[in-house]
């Protein structure tokens, strides 16, 4: 019983329940870069070219590309490794280590005008947690989270003058969320902002329950069993004032997505002592922040480009707090769940060198330097998006005019934090990105 008092009174609130707010990418939820050629270079993407990633960053460079057509295919590996523990406790280790997400994209110029369309996985991790581990709370299961957020984009680009091009896209979005997570009942019910009929009346008999969980997932590794669509928006502009110099900036909208839900009985509601419901899940108002940025590149010599970039994510607006609401399919009523979050506007300097060491073989290396956006108090072991700076290392190979390969590594080295409740929380990275391009 000491032991389990103990237990009860280190694992936080937050560990436990506010789960779907980052997708443990690495610039809080957003990944550091996209595709190969920009990753390689620390995540710089304002104004070089670096093919249809261009979609998802400053979709103005786009019409720094050749006339003619590409296609890319491409596919990322996130390679987290997250451990959290407390004093007396075995450290629980994350058993989610390596998450895929695919992409592709195609592109056309023809005369001033380039348009195209792509797929891209905006960022998407989480962890597990084996259920002998102190965050499943004495409940004898597993808890997870994992997060997926893509999009379709439908770009535009235009070349007003040689030196000037404008671009935007239009993009449709998805969001998926799967979530085992365990607390106290007292930790549960101290988050409730509302209830309404027998589920109302019941929450009181659950309070001292020694665990009480939300369960919602399947087994798909690309869809989450809470779901939902919407649409955002980006523009950008390119501005080259002599060939050797080269600069863009963008601005990515807050997205418009719809309330992430369940099926009706998609998701449980249960607690020590054999209460179990069964019911829908609803993430309410869940969105995509802004992201600002402005960059430039340097082609220093024929074989050597610098480029630079200042992005600012706009978490403030869309981190405030996390609702959640149950709507039971069993005994019947709701419970409305709200959580303080309080993300701090993020800062993120992309900086990158590429060196054509030849007409077929060009190397990459660049950092990835940001501040943590979640305070200490609020950060979990279930979705500590805490990793700040990242050193990266590419290359690209060109086997022909019309067919070429890029690759890029990331490492994240580990970052520490002590939440509000004493949980430490550590997370690193190792992560790749390959891609295949064929030009026509």
């Amino acid at each position: 019983m000491k032991a389990l008092k103990h237990l009860l009174k280190l694992t936080p609130v937050a560990a436990a329940c506010a789960l779907p707010l980052a997708a443990l990418a690495t610039n809080g939820m957003n990944m550091e870069g996209y595709g190969p050629v920009s990753t390689g270079m620390g995540g710089a993407s304002q104004a070089i070219d670096h093919g249809t990633a261009a979609m998802a960053q400053n979709p103005a460079t786009l019409s720094l590309m050749a006339p003619g057509a590409r296609f890319d295919a491409a596919f990322g590996v996130l390679g987290p490794d997250v451990a959290s523990s407390v004093p007396g406790m075995p450290t629980a280790d994350s058993g989610g280590t390596s998450y895929v997400m695919p992409a592709f994209g195609y592109a056309r110029r023809s005369g001033a005008l380039t348009y195209g369309i792509g797929l891209f996985a905006q960022g998407g991790m989480g962890t597990e947690y084996a259920a002998d581990t102190f965050l499943a709370m004495g409940s004898g299961r597993d808890v997870r989270s994992e997060l997926g957020v893509g999009r379709v984009l439908l770009p535009l680009s235009y070349q007003v003058t040689p030196e000037f091009a404008i671009g935007g896209t239009l993009d449709f979005m998805w969001a998926g969320l799967d979530l085992r997570m365990a607390a106290s009942g007292a930790q549960l019910g101290g988050l409730v902002t509302g209830a309404s009929g027998n589920l109302g009346a019941a929450l009181p008999s659950l309070a001292g329950a020694p665990w009480a969980r939300i369960d919602f997932s399947n087994d798909n590794d690309f869809t989450g069993e809470a779901a939902s669509t919407g649409w955002a928006a980006k523009l950008g502009a390119v501005y080259r004032p002599m060939p050797t110099l080269t600069f863009g900036a963008s601005y990515q909208f807050e997205s418009s997505l719809g309330d992430m839900e369940t099926s009706d009985n998609g998701a449980s509601m249960s607690a020590a002592g054999g209460f179990i419901d069964y019911g829908r899940i609803t993430v309410v108002d869940f969105q995509w922040p802004s992201t600002a940025a402005v960059g430039m590149a340097w082609q220093v010599t024929p074989a050597v480009l610098l480029a630079a970039d200042f992005k600012r994510i706009g978490w403030s607006n869309v981190m405030k707090d996390f609702k959640m609401r149950y709507d039971s399919a069993g005994i019947g009523g709701s419970v409305d769940f709200a959580l303080p979050q309080n993300w701090e506007d993020q800062d993120v300097v992309n900086l990158g060198v590429a060196w054509a060491v030849n007409e077929a073989l060009t190397l990459r290396a660049g950092v990835n330097l940001s501040d943590n956006p979640i305070p200490d108090a609020y950060v979990n072991p279930l979705f500590p998006a805490t990793v700040e700076d990242h050193y990266t290392l590419g290359f690209g190979y060109r086997f022909s005019p019309a067919h070429d390969f890029n690759a890029s590594m990331t490492i994240a080295p580990e970052s520490k934090v002590t939440n509000g409740q004493g949980v430490v929380i550590t997370h690193e990275q190792m992560n790749f990105q390959f891609m295949y391009s064929y030009r026509f």
